[in-house]
């Protein structure tokens, strides 16, 4: 098939759990036989070794710069304009559109959007061209404003309120013009099927099995591991309630544990608000396998959010035994005492990561069950059966004719 997949970012480096789904399931599709172009609309440049990673496995990549965020023209949108904020940032380019005009001149067998968010610069010339499209939705982007809406100041409570009902009729909007939207998750599917008025399937968040079948934790080590994309709320709000809250009740009966954070984004103010030297600042790590073999147990205190989380996945795939919150392990079919440790407050947390620390003859069998369970229902493999079944029961699109000399 011919594909025109479309992102508000470039999935290379993988610094996100979206970043990897997307790497990954485009390179999975290309060496099934696929041929893709990538529209992105990055609001970072693209380094020329980034794109040459890119373009081995693409037939295209074209890339637009997005606007500054503090733009007075994104400033306006936000305020005034029907769509929600974060259309508004991600949106209202006429380059982009013009763009994306011009590649529907091209016949494709697939068009794929990915968020809801995305969609405001390709909706005209989707309905003119009648050109059916398939939209992927990583989490309930409606319900997911918590963890980011929290951190905004009391006096700008009737603009959240606003820009919740404008993300929900926005959210509809989009859908409902969607020839197929999909999800990532068993429960997202269900609430975005309401909202679509269609039956949505799922394509799983994925795991390289066979790359993380090498990392061998250590149970010696009493390093407790996190990782995140600190660009994104809830990850914030998950180091942040690990280090005020449930670290302190670890350490006191775990003195020697210590706590490696890593990941893309981490501000070096953290180094100044936490400075206990047991707190290992690590920042983004290209790769995890040498920190996950040197690590006891993964935290995921995680809040907020959706879908199915990938650093998760990618520990679990790891055999690291985990400590997780119910939201961190959303998505995914894992029995709580048997697959992980669960705990819902800041108490149970502490007490999962000490019973994970000081029993590891419990801890390994329960880091392997995880590790089977990511290997059965997780591979990219099956993501990208998955996405090609999607692909297969969408109609056959009637090539153009050529236009007469």
């Amino acid at each position: 098939m011919r594909i025109l997949w479309i992102l508000p970012y470039s999935p290379w480096p993988a610094t996100s759990g979206g970043k990897t789904r997307q790497f990954h399931l485009l390179r999975s599709l290309a060496a099934r036989g696929h041929q893709i172009t990538l529209l992105l609309h990055d609001k970072h440049p693209v380094t020329p070794a980034d794109r040459q990673v890119l373009e081995a496995f693409l037939e295209q990549l074209i890339v637009l710069p997005r606007r500054p965020l503090r733009s007075v023209k994104t400033l306006l949108a936000g305020l005034f304009a029907p769509y929600p904020l974060l259309a508004s940032v991600n949106g209202l380019s006429g380059e982009l559109q013009d763009t994306f005009e011009w590649l529907l001149g091209e016949q494709w067998d697939v068009v794929q959007i990915e968020h809801s968010y995305t969609f405001q610069p390709y909706e005209d010339a989707l309905a003119r061209n009648a050109q059916p499209f398939v939209l992927t939705e990583h989490n309930v982007e409606s319900a997911l404003g918590a963890a980011t809406y929290d951190r905004l100041p009391r006096w700008a409570l009737p603009f959240i309120r606003y820009d919740q009902w404008r993300y929900a009729r926005w959210e509809r909007r989009v859908m409902r013009q969607a020839t197929q939207v999909v999800a990532v998750t068993e429960s997202d599917a269900e609430v975005l099927e309401k909202i679509a008025g269609k039956r949505v399937p799922v394509v799983v968040n994925g795991v390289d099995c066979d790359h993380f079948a090498k990392a061998r934790p250590d149970p010696a080590s009493r390093r407790v591991l996190f990782l995140g994309n600190y660009e994104y709320a809830p990850n914030v709000d998950a180091i942040e309630w690990a280090l005020d809250e449930i670290l302190p009740k670890v350490w006191a009966r775990c003195p020697d544990a210590r706590m490696s954070v890593c990941g893309f984004g981490m501000p070096a103010s953290w180094r100044t608000r936490w400075p206990d030297p047991r707190i290992e600042w690590q920042g983004f790590v290209p790769d995890l396998l040498a920190l996950q073999s040197s690590s006891s147990v993964f935290l995921a205190p995680l809040r907020h959010g959706g879908g199915s989380k990938l650093k998760v996945l990618e520990a679990l795939a790891a055999g690291l035994p985990l400590a997780s919150t119910a939201q961190g392990v959303s998505g995914l079919d894992l029995v709580e005492g048997l697959d992980y440790l669960g705990g819902q407050t800041a108490t149970a947390l502490a007490d999962a990561v000490v019973r994970l620390l000081q029993f590891p003859e419990a801890a390994a069998p329960m880091g392997e069950a995880g590790r089977a369970y990511v290997r059965r229902a997780h591979d990219w493999s099956v993501a990208a059966s998955q996405l090609e079944q999607v692909y297969a029961s969408l109609a056959p699109v009637k090539h153009k004719e050529p236009a007469c000399v």
